[in-house]
């Protein structure tokens, strides 16, 4: 535990502004030499032996799944993650094609496909860019470039219009201001105050303003500043937004709001919505599972449970079946 507890304190300083609460880890004793052989007798085997690639490959970090890569590479003179195409399908296919990319490399492919061929996926495109802090999204441009040799914001501004532009634009252009340990009360009064001045008191919304505030101060800001608007608002500030904005960037003023308030409650909410009917929302559960397991997912999973009455865990066993199951019971890695 105490090893853990450093680890986490050199997350947190060490350049890296959020704690990490991440359901997988690193596996001790790794041996990617054995992990390879394994996966490469699991893929031969007839019908092929989805289990122990579950078990592999959902229990090792990224940077462990990339060496196993490399070994199967030197093993089978094949490339595994084409390997694993071949072998498996359907929705554990995109699970674990999704783990073989890091983090900020499965996000700007997740983004990418939300603006792909006609139609853009709004809700993906809002999930993504309002939830991800302004670190996961500098990664995230950086990789999209080196990947699709484009750049985010001409796609997004491409495949958006109007306000809702606007808002994802500073999103991806503005580095937003890093905590401070001095607490400005005068700022917070100030922005509480234009905020409001903006919206609920006007007729009509000034929306640059709401954007400026809510694209360039940082977080525990924010928090402050959505606490004092309460004073001079008759309606908190997600009621603000439901009454003064609509559509898409209504969607996306309130995921912003939400992930500044309690970002995993927010993840917790959108795995709610993923499994309110029966059966799942696959796209939404897989991206928010794969996306999250090595970021927050332990907490998010504590929200889950404090929210709901329920754990995540069970909820996903009653909304999914088979290996699609096993691989996200899997990468939640405990009931509650």
């Amino acid at each position: 535990l105490v090893s853990e507890f450093l680890g986490q304190l050199t997350l947190n300083f060490g350049g890296a502004s959020e704690p990490k609460f991440p359901t997988v880890v690193p596996a001790p004793d790794f041996d990617p030499e054995k992990d390879a052989a394994r996966i490469e007798t699991a893929i031969k085997t007839k019908g092929v032996d989805e289990q122990t690639i579950i078990d592999i490959l959902t229990k090792r970090s990224y940077s462990q799944r990339r060496d196993i890569a490399f070994a199967y590479e030197r093993r089978a003179k094949k490339d595994m993650i084409s390997a694993l195409k071949g072998a498996l399908s359907g929705s554990l296919e995109l699970v674990i094609l999704g783990l073989m990319k890091s983090t900020p490399q499965y996000d700007a492919s997740e983004l990418k496909s939300s603006m792909k061929g006609l139609g853009t996926d709004e809700e993906t495109l809002i999930e993504l860019m309002c939830s991800r802090s302004s670190d996961e999204l500098s990664e995230i441009k950086a990789v999209y470039k080196e990947f699709y040799k484009k750049d985010l914001e001409k796609d997004v501004e491409g495949d958006t219009s109007g306000d809702f532009r606007k808002l994802l634009l500073a999103l991806v252009k503005t580095p937003r201001q890093a905590p401070s340990s001095i607490v400005d009360y005068e700022l917070i009064d100030q922005d509480a105050r234009a905020l409001y001045e903006a919206g609920v008191k006007r007729k009509g919304t000034d929306v640059a303003t709401w954007i400026t505030i809510m694209s360039e101060r940082s977080v525990p800001h924010l928090q402050k500043v959505f606490d004092r608007y309460k004073s001079y608002s008759p309606y908190d500030m997600q009621e603000s937004i439901r009454k003064e904005v609509k559509g898409d960037l209504e969607k996306s003023f309130l995921t912003l709001v939400q992930c500044f308030e309690n970002k995993q409650l927010y993840f917790a909410n959108r795995l709610n919505d993923a499994m309110k009917s029966k059966g799942a929302k696959e796209k939404l559960l897989t991206r928010i599972m794969v996306s999250r397991c090595e970021v927050d997912l332990m907490k998010i999973r504590s929200e889950y449970k404090k929210q709901f009455g329920k754990s995540l865990y069970q909820t996903i066993a009653e909304h999914t079946k088979g290996d699609y199951q096993k691989v996200l019971l899997s990468l939640c890695a405990g009931d509650d």
